[in-house]
């Protein structure tokens, strides 16, 4: 398979949304301004606008006017959306990548153990 082909392939679908990526960006600078948050993520300003109205207005980040600039908090207990997501909140998406430093794991503070592990993906 040509590296082409292989690269049109990969751009059909991602595992994170736009909204995702927005959030994980304020995450790690709640300061960004909205050209650096939409050239980390690859989407337009405007987009990023209207992400962070979405945001705003689901209550899971609240923004602040301080001079030119916006600060953002991120509201970390609000729960994911989604049904398969149900008792995870927005802290354990934050920590989850948090985890990753330049796309590499980064060294565990602590060893995870096979029942921490189970009982923050799994209901019964």
């Amino acid at each position: 398979m040509a590296a082409d082909t292989l690269d049109l392939q990969g751009r059909r679908w991602t595992f994170l949304t736009s909204h995702a990526r927005v959030l994980l960006v304020i995450a790690r600078d709640p300061n960004a301004r909205l050209r650096r948050i939409a050239a980390a993520c690859h989407i337009t300003e405007r987009t990023v606008q209207a992400i962070i109205a979405d945001l705003e207005q689901g209550g899971y980040l609240h923004r602040q006017r301080t001079g030119r600039r916006n600060q953002y908090t991120l509201r970390l207990d609000q729960p994911l959306r989604h049904p398969a997501e149900a008792g995870l909140t927005l802290r354990a998406l934050v920590e989850f990548a948090a985890d990753r430093v330049d796309g590499k794991a980064a060294q565990p503070s602590k060893p995870a153990t096979a029942s921490g592990t189970v009982s923050n993906t799994r209901r019964t």
